[in-house]
């Protein structure tokens, strides 16, 4: 069972389904099962792709994609959502493409100390991730002084914010559906990327 509720195959697609499943395909040429959990309702698809592709995809984004995909880890683990994880952290070590330094980086996120493996702006940011996910009601506005004091632009805690937003929005959609990475080709970048 690749969830708790009824997924269209992308064999049996058709109409609105196959369209929006077309639009959804990786790089691989597969529909992951985080778009295919929502083919009951197509139109929530084009919706959830284009926030996805905006949030972690963008040339625009100034931060790096893989500090982008660490974000993204960081926010599943701490909702314990092991879809997201299993996919968004075989990106960043693909992009960072050091075993070792994604071996610790990973270490840092899964004990929630992030502080083991990052510094300044990055370290601030990932604090920034945690208390957003996880605290949200008692975000203040002195949680943006820590990032300004570590150099963070504005721009850039926006981009983390929005990393955050979606992942919290997505790691609920599949937990709350039992959404299981079987059949999924892992990872949106390849071993090359």
């Amino acid at each position: 069972m690749t969830a708790w509720i009824k997924m269209i195959e992308d064999d049996k697609a058709t109409g609105i389904v196959k369209d929006m499943y077309n639009k959804a395909r990786s790089p691989h040429g597969t529909v992951d099962n985080v778009m295919r959990c929502q083919s009951l309702r197509p139109h929530s698809i084009g919706g959830h792709m284009a926030i996805y592709k905006s949030v972690l995809h963008n040339p625009d984004n100034t931060l790096p994609f893989w500090f982008l995909e660490v974000v993204a880890s960081y926010t599943s683990i701490i909702n314990k959502c092991k879809y997201s994880l299993t996919h968004h952290f075989m990106n960043a070590r693909r992009l960072i493409n050091n075993k070792q330094r994604s071996d610790q980086i990973y270490a840092a996120l899964e004990s929630r100390k992030p502080e083991y493996y990052f510094k300044g702006k990055e370290l601030a940011l990932l604090n920034y991730t945690e208390k957003l996910t996880g605290d949200v009601a008692k975000m203040v506005i002195g949680d943006m002084l820590p990032l300004r004091k570590t150099g963070c632009t504005d721009g850039e805690i926006l981009e983390v914010n929005q990393v955050v937003a979606y992942f919290n929005y997505s790691n609920r959609v599949l937990n709350g559906l039992g959404v299981t990475t079987e059949g999924d080709v892992i990872g949106y970048y390849s071993e090359d990327d």
